[in-house]
């Protein structure tokens, strides 16, 4: 079973808790996808709690005069699952592009300072 984590801000703020969400199988259960997260990434799961989100109603057409309908965006199901303490998942790289983002900006503040010395 594959499982993959979800990118977003909800995400980044469940992290501090020890707590990270995937993207499960919706035939999934909750002990598949324990065993799936510990032996993909490594780890020790102290918990897990599973959710299901119904799809989305979506409206669509077949031509200019045809009788619009409506349809359903596919349900998702997602799984929170909190670690062992000490244990990590290394899921965003931010850290290591905000360090290569702050090297740059502090080498072109670098070199302005050093044209604002030339000009004097």
């Amino acid at each position: 079973m594959e499982v993959y984590p979800r990118a977003t801000e909800k995400s980044y703020f469940e992290q501090a808790k020890r707590t990270y969400i995937f993207v499960i199988p919706e035939e999934a259960s909750k002990q598949a996808a324990k065993k799936a997260v510990e032996e993909q990434f490594g780890v020790t799961v102290t918990s897990i709690r599973v959710l299901t989100r119904k799809g989305k109603k979506t409206r669509f057409s077949k031509g200019k005069h045809a009788y619009p309908g409506t349809t359903y965006r596919r349900d998702r199901k997602f799984a929170y699952v909190t670690l062992k303490e000490g244990d990590k998942i290394k899921v965003f790289e931010e850290e290591e592009k905000s360090d290569k983002k702050d090297a740059k900006k502090s080498a072109k503040a670098d070199k302005k300072s050093e044209k604002k010395g030339d000009k004097k």
